[in-house]
């Protein structure tokens, strides 16, 4: 019987609530996901698995590396690269040079060398580098500047670090198990060959998490996570040496694992090598006379001054008494500082505190490698007792230095890579990898040398000759200085095969020196002189002979009215007649005449009397090196420069106004080309720059310095005034009260610049421009031509008043002969002449303005070579980076010699120099050169003899003091059609007095010389 309901059905069994429903549905999801669950955790679990081997084993890392650095590769060909990436930081490229690679390129590129080849990058490692690698390639151990000569033998080869392991078996065992306990436990396991050792997961993943609670503030000390391999990527190739930033250091990561990995998955081998690297590559900051310490052993001779051999066999003994054992303790304990030390080099290894701390710190790992077994205990008891410590700063360490004179090709060569590659100091262009290859012959360098050495030997000077009058028969042979300077011509342009010089200084006594190089200047006065007589033939022979004769009667300088007189007698020369004609003009040599000149009235005496009474041809004045013809010959080009401008007609005006307007013409003109040179001159100087540019070169008294520093500085007070006297001054023993009293004496308020200039025997223009720029040293020329324009017609009108006119006369001589030596100057740097300023002095025409040795040479190859002028190299081919992947080569290019001398001028003075040494005064160098086949090699030149004195005169002329300062003898030549060169002997200072050598001992050296030069060819 059915139970009655009350209202509400009676419950379904199989009905619930839809509470019960909804638990039921869960229940039921939970069962059916739990298979997906375990799964998911088997999943889970499998890559943990697969994490934990792989960590062990590596081997997805080294199939991945491996195949991505399978295609690395570079190669070098012809011509720029289209596939070439540079580094733009790192410390191991900077020093290197390969991050001014671009840079170095441009300029060469300017100073006339061509690309000839450049590395090309495999698509694969040109997009690994664009991907953030460092560049994939086997990195130099050691690299540094090495130079080549033409024959192929080592000018020079600097390799830093100079101590290094070679080779990973070289390393005791002891240091690189010690390394390995420092830094990476188990680095060398043969077990594990595939291990990348670019990663040590556990340090990694601690170092991983310990940044991400500083992340979210948790204020925590992050432990490093770099090994052996990336910290070789950071302190080589990370900016600074540094890691930075999380990219930093995962770039290291990825670059040390496509390295390790570039030669297969088996990574053994290329541990070793990161174990020797690191080693050979960790920087131990920079130490007083050593410079950057890199490497171990680098450090070890930096810091503690012991030799890398000596540690190595110390290392490896195993010592029988006490003595060894102290010895191996000290030893020890040197090294593993040094291990420990590369965390905070300049720390630790510079500061006195930290020196302190490394000593603790070693200690401590004395006691921690004792623990675990690398050491014995008593190796750590005598490293602890040992008495070793860093060394002071000041502390250089013991090294043979070669002399200046072993080093003088060396030099050479440097000093022309500084300025073809821009880099700013020796010491970093002796660390770029970079071969030179040089125009040096070091055969013939180094025979030259011994020559040299060898002319401070009684023995020696006595079985060639040398012991004579006229050469070394007076004085002490140790104090005379030879400079020896040959070049020879070659499609390059003119190539330098020796520059040395026998001074134990930095100096090159033929490229960085300025000599009175005594008669040697009236080559450079012959050359003018015939350059003159050129232009004039070109200029009058083609008028008629009414026109030349009206010409005459215009009261022309002597040498135009020559070339009028000629040109009427000889309507039809040609310019080499006139110029062989020109050569045949005779001039008085008589040394009594007083010739005003300098600002001052001077006289000149012949060195060999017996033409004191002779007039004589200009081509036997050349020959026999006869002086006073060749002073007349500069007075008569002063003239022609003075009549050329048309100025000097002004003095002889009747008309004031006529006076005026030459002179306001003149200065127009003429100022503002001045004014232009001395702009150039100080462009960009500053402060004491201004006034060493001011009085370089320049031979001036006391007096003239004072009116100079004080016109340009008229506010300067009397400590700077002091300081410059006594830095510049002749005489270097005034007193405090002599400046004081100078000081007041050359007040500039009260005159003209124009007396200014005369008083300081300096153009006023230059007064005034050296002024201006010092107050003014950013400004352009514009704004100095503009704010001169006053001082242009100023410094030359006052001059012209009526008053007192044979004084004004004689000042404006005096300025006229400035302007004369500014043209001459001109036309003597045209063909070589070195320096920016002339002594304004017919005695230049013997040498008082100075010459420098090479820059005489350079003159002989412009004749030589028929007037043209070849550009002077050492270097013919750099190469950048060589095996690597940033290797790029240039060679200098064929250059096109420029014209500076017309080729009849070049022959007139060819053939005189050939008479100098066929029957003047440089017959003793006849024959010095031979070429191979025998035959002596014909040979032009000039000789010079400078004896140097200061010389004071009292009021009425007569001689008080003649003190000697110098003394020289020269013999510039050619040899062929090849060769030509310079050689200087001589005595600095007050030695020079007790010598009496003459020109015959550089042509005698050079005879000596010349014999010892094997393999010169013949022209």
């Amino acid at each position: 019987m059915a139970r009655k309901s009350h209202g509400k059905p009676a419950p379904d069994p199989d009905w619930t609530t839809g509470a019960d429903h909804q638990d039921r549905r869960a229940d039921r999801r939970r069962r059916g996901c739990l298979p997906w669950l375990v799964l998911l955790g088997a999943f889970a679990l499998l890559a943990l698995t697969g994490a934990v081997y792989e960590a062990r084993t590596s081997r997805l890392q080294a199939w991945a590396f491996t195949r991505m650095a399978r295609g690395f590769h570079f190669e070098l060909r012809p011509g720029p690269s289209d596939s070439i990436l540079f580094p733009d930081a790192g410390p191991y490229d900077v020093r290197l040079g390969y991050t001014r690679i671009p840079a170095m390129s441009s300029r060469l590129d300017t100073l006339g060398f061509e690309l000839t080849a450049q590395a090309r990058l495999s698509p694969q490692l040109f997009d690994a580098i664009r991907m953030g690698a460092y560049p994939i390639y086997h990195l130099k151990t050691a690299a540094g500047l090495e130079v080549i000569d033409r024959s192929g033998h080592e000018v020079l080869d600097e390799r830093f670090p100079a101590h290094a392991y070679t080779r990973f078996d070289s390393i005791p065992e002891l240091l690189w198990r010690t390394l390995l306990f420092v830094e990476s436990r188990g680095f060398l396991d043969p077990d594990h060959v595939r291990r990348n050792p670019a990663v040590e997961w556990d340090r990694l993943v601690r170092s991983v998490g310990e940044l991400g609670l500083k992340a979210v503030g948790v204020d925590r000390n992050v432990p490093g996570g770099s090994t052996l391999a990336t910290q070789i990527e950071k302190f080589q190739h990370s900016p600074d040496g540094l890691t930075r930033t999380p990219e930093d250091k995962l770039r290291q990561m990825f670059t040390a694992s496509l390295r390790a990995y570039a030669k297969g998955p088996n990574t053994l081998d290329e541990r070793r090598e990161i174990v020797r690297n690191y080693l050979n590559s960790v920087p131990l900051a920079a130490q007083t006379g050593h410079g950057e310490v890199i490497g171990t052993a680098d450090g070890l001779w930096a810091w503690y001054g012991v030799g890398l051999n000596d540690v190595n066999r110390i290392l490896r003994s195993e010592p029988r008494d006490s003595a060894g054992r102290e010895a191996k303790g000290s030893t020890y304990r040197m090294v593993l500082s040094l291990l420990l030390a590369h965390r905070r080099p300049s720390y630790y290894l510079v500061r006195p505190e930290g020196r302190a701390d490394l000593g603790d710190l070693t200690d401590a790992y004395l006691g921690l490698l004792v623990g675990d077994r690398v050491i014995p205990r008593w190796l750590a008891d005598e490293a602890r007792r040992a008495r070793t410590s860093v060394k002071p700063l000041s502390h250089e360490p013991a090294r043979p230095t070669p002399s200046f004179i072993d080093r003088k090709a060396q030099n050479l060569v440097r000093s022309q890579l500084l300025s073809l590659t821009g880099v700013g100091s020796l010491y970093d262009l002796d660390r770029l990898d970079l071969v030179a290859y040089s125009e040096l012959d070091m055969q013939w360098h180094q025979a030259t040398t011994r020559v040299l050495r060898a002319l401070s030997e009684p023995a020696f000077l006595a079985a060639n000759g040398m012991a004579e009058p006229r050469l070394l028969a007076k004085g002490d042979p140790r104090k005379v200085l030879y400079s020896v300077t040959i070049m020879e011509r070659t499609p390059q342009g003119n190539a330098i095969r020796v520059q040395t010089d026998n001074y134990d200084g930095p100096l090159s006594l033929s490229a960085a020196s300025r000599l009175e190089l005594g008669s040697t200047a009236k080559l450079r006065t012959l050359v003018t002189y015939l350059e003159v007589i050129e232009e004039l033939h070109q200029a009058l022979a083609p008028l008629s002979p009414d026109s030349l004769r009206a010409m005459a009667g215009a009261r022309p300088d002597n040498l135009t009215r020559w070339a009028i007189d000629y040109l009427i007698e000889n309507p039809d020369a040609t310019g080499e007649a006139m110029l062989d004609a020109a050569m045949d003009r005779r001039y008085s040599a008589s040394p009594r005449e007083r010739f005003f000149t300098g600002g001052g009235v001077q006289t000149f005496a012949n060195f060999d009397r017996k033409y004191d009474r002779q007039t004589i041809e200009v081509r036997e004045a050349f020959q026999q090196s006869v002086n006073l013809p060749f002073v007349r010959i500069m007075r008569d080009l002063v003239a022609y420069e003075i009549g050329r401008a048309g100025i000097g007609r002004a003095i002889d005006a009747g008309s004031d106004s006529l006076r005026q307007e030459y002179l306001t013409r003149f200065a127009e003109r003429e100022g503002g080309q001045f004014v232009r040179e001395f702009y150039r001159k100080y462009e960009s100087l500053a402060g004491p720059d201004v006034f060493g540019m001011l009085v370089r070169d320049r031979h001036l008294g006391n007096t003239r310095l004072a009116w100079a520093f004080r016109t340009v500085a008229p506010d300067a007070d009397e400590t700077l005034f002091a300081a410059f006297i006594r830095e510049n001054a002749p005489d270097d023993r005034l007193s405090d009260a002599a400046l004081a009293a100078l000081y007041r004496r050359t007040d500039p308020s009260a005159q003209t610049l124009a007396d200014l200039g005369f008083l300081a025997r300096i153009h006023p223009l230059e007064l005034w421009v050296a002024s201006y720029m010092l107050h003014h040293p950013e400004a352009k020329l514009q704004e100095v031509l503009d704010e001169s324009h006053e001082k242009r017609v100023q410094v030359y009108r006052w001059l012209f008043r009526t008053r007192r006119r044979n004084a004004q006369d004689q000042r404006i001589r005096t300025i006229l002969e400035i302007e004369a030596f500014q043209e001459i100057l001109g036309r003597w740097r045209r063909v070589g002449y070195p320096f920016r300023n002339i002594v304004p002095s017919i005695g230049t025409a013997i040498g008082s303005s100075g010459d420098r040795p090479d820059a005489l040479a350079d003159l002989a190859g412009i004749i030589m070579n028929g007037g043209l002028r070849y550009p002077t190299a050492t270097v013919e081919e750099v190469r950048f980076a060589q095996g690597t992947p940033f290797e790029t080569r240039f060679r200098k290019k064929h250059p096109k010699p420029a014209r500076v001398l017309s080729e009849a001028v070049a022959g007139v003075v060819h053939t005189a120099m050939l008479d100098v040494v066929e029957n003047g005064t440089g017959r003793r160098a006849k024959g010095s050169f031979v070429a191979p086949d025998g035959a002596a090699l014909v040979m032009g030149g000039k000789t010079g003899t400078g004896d140097n004195r200061f010389n004071v005169y009292g009021p009425r002329g007569g001689l008080i003091e003649s003190r000697v300062t110098n003394r020289t003898s020269t013999f510039v030549f050619f040899a062929g059609d090849r060769y030509f060169g310079v050689v200087v002997a001589y005595v600095p200072g007050r030695d020079a007095g007790d010598y009496s050598f003459t020109s015959a001992l550089p042509t005698q050296v050079l005879r000596v010389l010349g014999p010892r030069l094997e393999g010169m060819r013949g022209g």
